[in-house]
């Protein structure tokens, strides 16, 4: 007892205590109620006789004395540097904190929001994790289809409907069952493909996708919309519409931009008028109502507009890329 007493106190003498993680700890150590080495001091009293109890007893609170003394000490110190410390003028200008920015995805996704808004487009969102119904049958995706293919969609379960998303589209499917037109609506959200990683593609990226149905809407007010978007994206260039092929639209085309002389023609979006098929599946009577649809990538967007070649250093997270971009578009 003599020699654990006597190394308790040497321990309390030269533990140095310079911050409070160190109080803190020192604290525990000495007075900590499971293996505080006074504690358990105290503890061992109980297996002694009632005549060395006592004296040792003494002894062991003197040293718990020290202990305390020395937190006390310690905040004594501290709170008079503390007070100095808030002793200032507090007309001094503070330190300036430097702003964080968006993510270039981010400020491109915001001003397409912004845009669509302003015309009149409900913003909305759908689930990631999605079913066969809602992600391709209701979109006159056939069985057979390639979208369907273990090796472009990431199918959830075995034997099983449930899939991650290929598309936003199927947020346009769940929207019309639960609305009666009219109605503008643009969802944007990530969507999955598997498919290889490299500088144009990834199993995972952003689709921003409009569709908007009323009586009598035409290719008219497709092509229109359109330019509306490019035209407040790209500023005036040419554009034009190739016919193409999606089972969802009827007729469908691609959207190209001559964004320079350098770059050529560049595919940046896919549209077309709403398949009859698809409305009847949402119970919308294609015979009274018709509408247009458009998807587009927003990192493919991004490439474009800050002139960037590889989509991958969007997602590496590397803190002097990020702070290059302001939160204006």
């Amino acid at each position: 007892m003599n020699n654990k007493i006597d190394q308790t106190k040497e321990e309390i003498k030269y533990f140095h205590i310079k911050t409070y993680n160190d109080l803190e700890l020192f604290r525990i150590k000495f007075l900590g109620k499971k293996k505080g080495i006074i504690t358990n001091l105290f503890k061992e009293l109980k297996k002694i006789s009632i005549y060395k109890r006592k004296i040792y007893g003494k002894t062991i609170n003197e040293l718990k004395k020290e202990v305390k003394n020395k937190i006390k000490i310690f905040h004594e110190k501290n709170d008079i540097q503390n007070d100095k410390i808030l002793n200032f003028d507090p007309t001094i200008p503070g330190k300036s904190i430097e702003i964080g920015s968006r993510h270039p995805l981010s400020i491109i996704k915001n001003k397409i929001i912004d845009l669509f808004g302003k015309i009149g487009f409900l913003h909305v969102d759908g689930p990631e994790i999605e079913d066969d119904w809602h992600n391709f049958t209701a979109l006159n995706i056939p069985i057979s289809h390639p979208a369907r293919d273990m090796q472009d969609t990431f199918f959830l379960c075995k034997n099983s409907d449930i899939l991650l998303r290929t598309h936003t589209s199927s947020v346009q499917i769940r929207y019309m069952k639960k609305h009666s037109p009219p109605f503008r609506v643009l969802s944007v959200g990530k969507v999955y493909r598997n498919e290889t990683i490299s500088s144009r593609s990834n199993f995972m990226f952003h689709q921003a996708e409009g569709f908007y149905i009323d009586k009598k809407v035409s290719f008219y007010d497709l092509k229109q919309t359109i330019h509306y978007l490019i035209t407040s994206l790209f500023g005036e260039v040419k554009i034009r519409f190739r016919p193409s092929y999606f089972p969802f639209t009827e007729p469908s085309a691609e959207v190209d931009i001559y964004y320079n002389n350098n770059s050529g023609w560049i595919e940046i979006m896919g549209c077309g008028m709403i398949d009859p098929q698809v409305l009847k599946n949402v119970n919308i009577d294609s015979e009274i109502y018709s509408g247009f649809a458009f998807g587009l990538g927003i990192e493919r967007l991004s490439l474009i507009i800050y002139q960037m070649k590889d989509i991958r250093i969007y997602f590496d997270n590397d803190i002097r890329f990020l702070k290059q971009f302001k939160s204006e578009f």
